[in-house]
């Protein structure tokens, strides 16, 4: 199992990073066989056989870059279930507002993935890394001095081009008339009122801004495809309207 045989190397190793500091890598304690029953049983998929041997040897790292990693999803955490009914929180920023990398699970998942950067400020979700394994080297490269981790200054650019601009943002219209049959029922079945964003096939650095209408926007899923829709506001009342109603 390649996942296992790559976190058993890092055990010990060392990392630079580009602020100058040092990381030493340690193993978390690993789940215990009740602790690891529980975890199985909150999820709405099997654990894949690669996971649970992975969680009874180490539940990941206590140090390195962005505070280490918990693969088993620590206390706390993103919690959004119209975007993430089952979202474990592996690691978070480190900076106190709430912005996390999630492992988005659901009935049909074999693997620990996909990974989305959830935040808070700007409310937005950018997709990072199909699987643990592609994640981990991206976290490894955080901690080295060349700079090249997509989840350092890349994912930074990322975010603020969706919080600014939304690409990849689909109107009603063309979502409604697509001959893609799951996005046509979804904008059918949502109405007008309605913008889509499409993930099913993701980059690093796709996403869209789900609070972009404020802290109440409806949003919605379409069922577990990665497919989401943010509703816009009503649009507002002229004076004369206000006045004299209609």
């Amino acid at each position: 199992m390649k996942l296992i045989q790559r976190i058993k190397e890092l055990e010990g190793i060392t990392l630079h990073d580009e602020d100058g500091e040092t990381h030493v890598l340690h193993f978390r304690s690993p789940l215990s066989h009740e602790a690891l029953g529980r975890l199985e049983k909150s999820l709405p998929c099997p654990m894949p056989d690669e996971i649970r041997e992975l969680l009874s040897i180490t539940r990941g790292f206590v140090n390195g870059p962005l505070g280490g990693i918990d693969f088993s999803g620590g206390p706390g955490g993103f919690e959004f279930l119209e975007i993430f009914p089952c979202a474990l929180s592996i690691t978070g920023t480190g900076d106190g507002c709430g912005n996390f990398w999630v492992v988005d699970l659901t009935k049909g998942s074999t693997s620990w993935g996909p990974i989305y950067f959830a935040c808070h400020d700007p409310p937005l979700i950018a997709y990072q890394a199909p699987d643990i394994l592609e994640f981990v080297e991206q976290w490894l490269r955080l901690g080295n001095q060349d700079g090249s981790s997509t989840l350092g200054r890349t994912l930074d650019n990322a975010v603020m081009k969706i919080w600014r601009e939304n690409p990849g943002v689909i109107s009603y219209e063309v979502a409604a008339s697509s001959s893609d049959r799951e996005l046509k029922s979804f904008a059918e079945n949502l109405g007008d009122s309605f913008l889509f964003a499409d993930l099913r096939r993701a980059v690093v650095g796709d996403g869209f801004s789900w609070g972009r209408f404020g802290p109440r926007t409806v949003v919605r899923r379409h069922g577990e495809k990665a497919l989401f829709a943010c509703q816009k506001p009503p649009p507002k009342k002229t004076l004369l309207k206000r006045l004299f109603g209609g």
